[in-house]
Order: C-alpha cells, then structure tokens, then sequence
C-alpha cells in the first residue's frame, strides 16, 4: 500500500476487510486499499459502484496505521477488489 502525494481525491482498489468491532447491532470494519490519501486523524468517504450498479457512499469514520497498514474504519465493508474513488475531509 502506498500513500500518495498530497490531494484529497484518488482512486485505488480495496485489499483486505476485517471485522474492527461489534457492539449489539452497531459493526465497524477495518479496510486497506491499494494506495490512499488518509491519513490516521483523517475522515472522509469511499465512493464505489456495485455489480447492479448502485452508486455507494461509505463514510470513513477513522484512520489508524496499524505495523505500517493504513486501515480505513468503516460501518459499511466493501469486498476485496473493489475500486473505490476516496474523498479525504480534513
């Protein structure tokens, strides 16, 4: 995973997902992409097309670096592979 140079619009493809935490109904999930802009502190949102082509909006609650991966906190987990475009809101 790469970061890139400083914008706060980029493509890139999610790599792994992994549940973050449970709380009764409230899940969070953990997501590294192939490159980022996020940085730790940063919010923002993923925005993906599924297969039916429903455009998808997933907030990006927090940001940690986790032994040098770049996890994406999220409640909404997309699947490895998916091409997302990223919008950081610093």
């Amino acid at each position: 995973m790469s970061i890139l140079p400083d914008r706060t619009e980029f493509s890139a493809v999610v790599t792994d997902i992994r549940l973050e935490s449970r709380e009764g109904t409230a899940v969070r999930w953990r997501m590294t992409l192939d490159r980022t802009q996020f940085a730790p502190g940063d919010t923002g949102a993923l925005h993906a097309v599924s297969r039916t082509g429903t455009r998808l909006e997933v907030p990006v609650l927090a940001v940690i670096n986790d032994a040098g991966d770049i996890w994406h906190i999220v409640e909404k987990p997309l699947a490895a592979g998916t091409d997302v475009t990223g919008r950081v809101s610093r």
